[in-house]
């Protein structure tokens, strides 16, 4: 037996409006605590990429918003800072490029909550060297809703010790990018 529950509003006791239709088929979520927000994504936007040093840890200049529920991150400091307490999720991915071919030696992904680390890994390339790789993150962050914030850095070691880069949007489109959102129900 089914049931056919019609309404173009679900509210609260109180009378609060949680749920809208607009009769042909698109809802809007009217309570916060239903939506995964705050939450952006950014890139490494422009031509030529990011220059970084061997083997030094560098804040990923992802400057170009996708979008950015509660402008909770700053384009200019590259951090994401939610005003809104709760689990995040995190991820990022950074393309890496060495001078030249056979060149690279280890990449490395990093996420720091409040300038410490939270998250590390590492590709060692040192038996079969490439020049190119890209290399992925993700993880749960708890987030105060106030001071904390969350950043996305690299690490590039080659044998040469030069010409090393972040991939921008240009060459790879948003290969280099960093990103988070509030996990409801957690």
């Amino acid at each position: 037996m089914a049931s056919i529950i019609k309404a173009n509003e679900l509210q609260d006791f109180g009378g609060n409006s949680i749920i809208t239709s607009d009769g042909a088929g698109t809802i809007t979520i009217n309570n916060s605590a239903l939506k995964m927000t705050p939450a952006f994504e950014a890139y490494l936007g422009g031509s030529g990429g990011q220059s970084v040093s061997d083997n030094t840890v560098t804040l990923v200049q992802a400057n170009t918003e996708v979008y950015d529920t509660d402008s909770a991150y700053d384009t200019s400091t590259y951090r994401f800072t939610p005003q809104t307490a709760g689990k995040y999720f995190v991820y990022g991915s950074i393309q890496y490029e060495a001078g030249s071919n056979d060149d690279l030696i280890e990449d490395y992904l990093y996420f720091k909550l409040n300038g410490s680390n939270i998250l590390e890994t590492q590709t060692d390339f040192s038996n079969v060297k490439i020049r190119l790789h890209h290399v992925n993150g993700s993880m749960v962050v708890d987030m105060n809703g106030s001071s904390d914030y969350v950043e996305l850095y690299a690490r590039i070691n080659t044998s040469s010790g030069s010409g090393q880069l972040l991939e921008s949007n240009t060459q790879y489109k948003r290969a280099t990018h960093f990103g988070a959102y509030r996990i409801i129900g957690a």
